[in-house]
């Protein structure tokens, strides 16, 4: 709905971020304890916060710009997770993986169905460009076969792991990749990520420069803030998840699930509005900028720390991403979705968490 300009900024987005902030430095010097329920709480109130912030940026530069702002940020949350971890001593070198699995996994099925779903009780069918849908598949699939399939069937390195050398070329190999998609994204055929029907070409009230320059500026405390608060939860996570006997890759689906949350929350509710070109946006170009990004970051990481990094997933995991990667390119081979596809997409997810659990 067309309106004046944005003016202000709600005061819960701008004390959230501080807040959060307040609570780390708080925790780093008593502890948590039983305290842990008050910094999660505040980490999903910084999230919303960082969402708002998100769109209010979108609104002024459009798109695809704005939902390539968000893509950014959610994996910035992601890299600075996992670095940290690996920079605080913790030995898990699964993390990366496991962490870029449930990315592919949580976005081409949860994020995609929820969006198809919600898109579908408004609309019934929705409309995008298949050609856009197309660009982040024909990335987003050489991404994840090179990053975590490729290395079991190569013999330089034992098991589900790349040699140094490899492991730099893959990582090469995703940055470029990622590169030469934003130059598509953004410049030459930047018409197909742009809405594709009239509730996308909606009017929106944008704001002014002051409230964009403001808000860009507390997206970045509120994405730092969820870091943070992420950071001194992970070990009563961890605790949790070895008191409840759960396997080892739930720490990679937590990670994954909380730097989604911003990305989730704007997706759904640009479904909500009738927008599912920016949700398609939101959530594939999540998936293709965590591999693009945090894959070249986290091997210099691995590189300096002297530790090795396990990148292959089981036979059982290849053969369900190679399921859902079929399945994503029959929803978006049409242009249009509708209820089925996004309940196909949410049983797939539902088959990938059962798996962990009973593999």
């Amino acid at each position: 709905m067309a309106g004046g300009p944005i003016d202000r900024i709600p005061s819960h987005v701008v004390i959230l971020p501080v807040l959060g902030i307040a609570v780390w430095l708080l925790v780093g010097k008593v502890g948590l304890g039983l305290l842990a329920l008050v910094p999660a709480v505040i980490l999903l109130g910084n999230v919303i916060a960082a969402v708002h912030h998100a769109e209010i940026v979108a609104l002024r530069v459009g798109e695809p710009f704005g939902t390539l702002i968000l893509a950014l940020a959610v994996t910035v949350i992601e890299v600075g997770l996992i670095v940290s971890i690996m920079l605080s001593g913790d030995s898990n070198i699964t993390l990366l993986r496991d962490s870029i699995h449930a990315v592919v996994m949580l976005v081409l099925h949860g994020l995609a169905g929820l969006c198809i779903v919600v898109g579908a009780f408004r609309d019934y069918e929705s409309e995008f460009h298949v050609e856009g849908a197309k660009a982040f598949l024909a990335v987003l699939i050489p991404m994840a076969t090179l990053v975590m399939v490729l290395p079991n069937h190569l013999v330089s390195a034992p098991g589900p792991y790349y040699s140094p050398l490899q492991l730099a070329f893959v990582s090469a190999a995703c940055l470029g990749l990622y590169l030469a998609f934003l130059f598509i994204q953004t410049g030459w055929h930047r018409v197909y990520f742009l809405p594709a029907d009239a509730h996308d070409t909606a009017e929106h009230a944008k704001p002014s420069g002051r409230i964009t320059l403001a808000s860009l500026g507390m997206l970045f405390v509120a994405l730092l803030s969820v870091v943070l608060l992420a950071k001194s939860l992970a070990p009563a996570l961890e605790a949790g998840v070895q008191a409840i006997g759960a396997p080892s890759a739930i720490a990679g689906i937590v990670i994954a699930a909380i730097v989604l949350l911003p990305e989730t929350a704007a997706a759904i509710r640009a479904a909500a509005r009738g927008q599912l070109q920016a949700s398609i946006n939101l959530a594939l170009g999540s998936a293709v900028a965590s591999i693009g990004l945090t894959v070249p970051v986290v091997a210099l990481v691995s590189f300096w720390l002297g530790r090795p990094l396990e990148l292959g997933i089981s036979s059982s995991s290849s053969v369900l991403m190679a399921l859902g990667f079929v399945v994503a390119i029959i929803t978006y081979g049409t242009g249009r979705t509708n209820l089925l596809s996004g309940i196909v997409h949410l049983v797939l997810l539902a088959t990938y968490i059962f798996a962990v659990f009973a593999p």
